[in-house]
């Protein structure tokens, strides 16, 4: 009976071992793939100022979802916290590009593609390791077709815009360390 038992807890437990190999392996490779941020450990927390829209064409949405948006980027992708107002490591910057133009002009003088791009400039402190400081543009598009409504579609444009830009910024940041 004593047997039995055993060898029942042992089949009972086996599936939740199993589970939990399977969480803590999965979790693991998401630390692995997190694009090879490599942040020091006495940098523990991260600021973002709001970024101001200074582009001559204003998207109204644009500076409060840029910003957003590299904060989700930075704790998504990071073991870094947010702190509202200065962390060990500091973004700021303005957009200074909200650009919309034709580019591939055809025969007929009418454009087949238009190309929407954002450029934002980025200053990076670190106060931990001052010579890690920076001062960056990044410039990032997406193009479409120009017989596609802009307004239809411009969200869209800018989150995948927005995504890259952000990528770039979080990359040059904490891949290098």
């Amino acid at each position: 009976m004593i047997l039995m038992d055993r060898i029942n807890a042992f089949f009972t437990f086996r599936p939740m071992l199993l589970l939990v190999l399977i969480v803590l392996s999965t979790s693991c490779s998401v630390r692995v793939t997190m694009r090879g941020s490599s942040v020091p450990e006495n940098v523990r927390t991260a600021s973002v100022q709001f970024f101001d829209n200074r582009a001559p064409l204003v998207n109204p949405l644009l500076s409060q979802n840029f910003t957003e948006s590299l904060k989700r980027r930075i704790t998504s992708e990071s073991r870094l916290n947010i702190n509202d107002n200065q962390g060990d490591v500091d973004f700021s910057g303005e957009i200074t590009g909200y650009d919309i133009r034709p580019m591939a002009i055809q025969a007929n003088a009418i454009s087949a593609e238009t190309r929407l791009t954002i450029t934002v400039r980025v200053r990076f402190r670190n106060f931990k390791d001052p010579r890690a400081n920076w001062e960056s543009t990044f410039s990032a598009y997406q193009d479409f077709p120009s017989d596609r409504n802009i307004s239809a579609i411009e969200e869209e444009l800018v989150r995948d815009i927005v995504d890259q830009l952000t990528e770039n910024i979080f990359n040059r940041a904490f891949s290098d360390w």
